[in-house]
């Protein structure tokens, strides 16, 4: 256990979720209202929030983790694919004993997996933020629009958790799952993509506001400056959007 200088109580933990254990990173008390739950992208952990985690924390309980096989967890036998990691999820916040509702935070792929929480579990959620996303429609409409060497790079990326059929497979997931949600839901677009010409960022961007029609309370923040991890590039912006569903 640990204290920040502002006296934020810090834990971190093993949590057994089925026959292996979650890495978690808890702020707070479980005193306040609702509790903010963040996921990283994909490959990534919980040390994507290293700069928002504690400023949410001021405000409100926030949980942190590194999905199976990341980071500081162990690995699962399930398959890589958001419905078991939302399931996961589900489980740690249970043996957390960390009580909806929650407001949820995913960045890329982890925006994927908090869709996913929110339609199966609309009545535990109070809001979602999506930090640039990666939309339903990725490998069909935004993928073919990019240089061959980009698609191979993008393919060749899917060596840490899950391969290539399975991330496609989450994305068919929620698509297929798909519901008209009546939570606040805020989508934050990075304005700033690496090697995105013009028309592959208005593309991008316009997939983003696509997003928007998964609720009927939403909002949409274009990060100008901004390259894919906003958290990072302008944390201010996601920090904003955050307190703006407290």
């Amino acid at each position: 256990m640990k204290m920040t200088d502002c006296q934020i109580q810090i834990e971190e933990k093993y949590v057994k979720v089925k026959d292996f254990k979650l890495y978690a990173k808890v702020f707070g008390e479980q005193k306040t209202k609702l509790t903010v739950v963040m996921d990283a992208g994909y490959g990534d952990h919980s040390k994507a929030w290293k700069d928002i985690a504690p400023v949410i924390a001021e405000q409100s309980d926030v949980v942190l983790y590194d999905r199976a096989g990341l980071g500081k967890s162990e690995k699962s036998p399930a398959p890589r694919t958001s419905d078991h990691m939302v399931d996961e999820l589900k489980e740690m916040l249970a043996e957390l004993n960390m009580h909806p509702p929650y407001l949820l935070v995913g960045h890329s792929f982890g925006g994927v997996n908090m869709r996913l929480f929110a339609t199966e579990y609309p009545e535990e959620v109070s809001g979602l933020i999506l930090v640039d996303s990666t939309p339903e429609d990725y490998r069909e409409v935004f993928l073919p629009t990019m240089p061959a060497e980009f698609q191979k790079a993008y393919k060749d990326q899917f060596v840490y958790e899950g391969n290539y059929h399975e991330f496609m497979e989450s994305l068919k997931l929620v698509k297929k799952s798909r519901k008209q949600l009546d939570i606040p839901l805020v989508v934050i677009a990075a304005g700033k993509k690496a090697h995105y010409s013009a028309s592959s960022q208005q593309l991008w961007n316009n997939m983003q506001k696509e997003l928007l029609t998964i609720s009927t309370n939403n909002r949409y923040i274009l990060a100008e400056n901004s390259a894919h991890y906003i958290q990072y590039d302008e944390p201010a912006v996601v920090v904003e959007a955050i307190k703006s569903l407290f």
